[in-house]
């Protein structure tokens, strides 16, 4: 099955690269069901239009900045156990919608009644079209030239990884290895992924536009849960877990569903139940 899926998605890259943004005559693609994504439509206009968007990515980034700066003074590293003194530090980062900008994808989708799969998901990234989130390169590149590590941590999946440094390289960021993006192997978490990290380094901060790039104790909790467990740790949003927004898609909208599969029409009643009223 995995072939199949690997070759339709060659075909459809290679299709966009001779003008065609995505595919849309393949029997396969014919075949699936119509989706309606139009509920979308403004979280994807928002991170595309909205000036409020580009201003909260600056400001994580500029917050980010300055607790990295204040992470280098030396009353900070009195405070630390003496074995985390002298370790090199690292940021660990997430890279859809953290630092590279999918809309272009979530809007095709919509406009061509597709949901998310992993034909048009691969074709985008062969693209490597994808460009930076407002503040994302200045800052990652300015902790590197401090000496910090920086570790791109996608559940993308492997396959997708020259495609990814590809892109990453092309829009500015520095310091791109097969070593330091670190994509999904076999788990969608990334606890697994965050203590190979601090093996051989102190992570100072972290930075995503999901909760579960920050800790495995927001992953698969309800909407409730999630509030409290981001209640419990509010002194570190905006210290060591550096967030930013996406209202495109998200564990948060998985967790309105209750993390089951459902057709889109059992979707939209969840979501419209969801809303409160006075």
């Amino acid at each position: 099955m995995r072939l199949k899926i690997l070759a339709l998605a060659f075909t459809i890259a290679t299709a966009a690269s001779t003008g065609t943004y995505f595919a849309t005559d393949s029997s396969a693609q014919k075949a699936a069901p119509a989706a309606d994504n139009s509920y979308q439509i403004s979280g994807v206009l928002y991170m595309q239009k909205a000036g409020e968007y580009r201003a909260l990515c600056y400001q994580a980034f500029n917050i980010a900045r300055l607790r990295l700066d204040a992470d280098f003074d030396k009353k900070n590293l009195k405070k630390l156990p003496k074995a985390m003194r002298k370790m090199p530090r690292a940021i660990m980062v997430d890279i859809d919608e953290t630092v590279l900008d999918n809309s272009p994808a979530q809007a095709y989708g919509i406009k061509n009644n597709k949901s998310f799969n992993l034909a048009d998901w691969y074709a985008w990234g062969d693209m490597r079209k994808a460009k930076a989130i407002p503040g994302a390169v200045d800052f990652l590149n300015y902790a590197h030239s401090r000496g910090v590590k920086i570790f791109y941590v996608s559940n993308r999946d492997e396959v997708q990884k020259a495609a990814t440094m590809d892109n990453l390289k092309k829009v500015g960021f520095e310091d791109i290895t097969d070593a330091n993006v670190m994509l999904r192997q076999k788990e969608s978490s990334k606890e697994a992924r965050r203590d190979i990290i601090r093996k051989n380094y102190r992570i100072v901060m972290q930075i995503g536009d999901n909760l579960d790039d920050f800790s495995n104790v927001f992953e698969k909790k309800s909407v409730e849960d999630r509030f409290s467990e981001v209640d419990k740790a509010r002194e570190h949003f905006g210290k060591d877990y550096i967030a930013l927004p996406n209202a495109m898609y998200g564990t948060w909208e998985s967790a309105i569903y209750g993390y089951q599969r459902l057709t889109d029409a059992q979707k939209a009643e969840k979501r419209l139940n969801a809303l409160e009223m006075p």
